[in-house]
């Protein structure tokens, strides 16, 4: 589950450069209707994830969660079939 949660936020880490790429070349108003917001969420569950006890009851629904936010980046060289929920 490690290299899930690795993956999955070196995948926002890109896409928060190319936002902020997107956001310098045409103005923050291009970023209006983005999905930043989603990106920062998804970062704060694989960082509270990281932090959480193996033993915590939401450990396994957090896990999960993280596995099906993974699939929007399926078609990345580095995704795995296994993460796959």
């Amino acid at each position: 589950m490690d290299d899930l949660v690795k993956f999955l936020v070196a995948r926002i880490m890109d896409d928060n450069h190319a936002y902020a790429y997107v956001a310098d070349t045409l103005g923050g108003e291009a970023l209006l209707d983005s999905h930043l917001p989603m990106l920062d969420l998804t970062e704060q569950l694989a960082h509270d994830y990281k932090a959480m006890d193996p033993s915590d009851s939401r450990s396994a629904g957090l896990a999960y969660a993280l596995r099906v936010l993974a699939q929007s980046y399926a078609e990345h060289p580095a995704y795995q079939q296994e993460w796959r929920p």
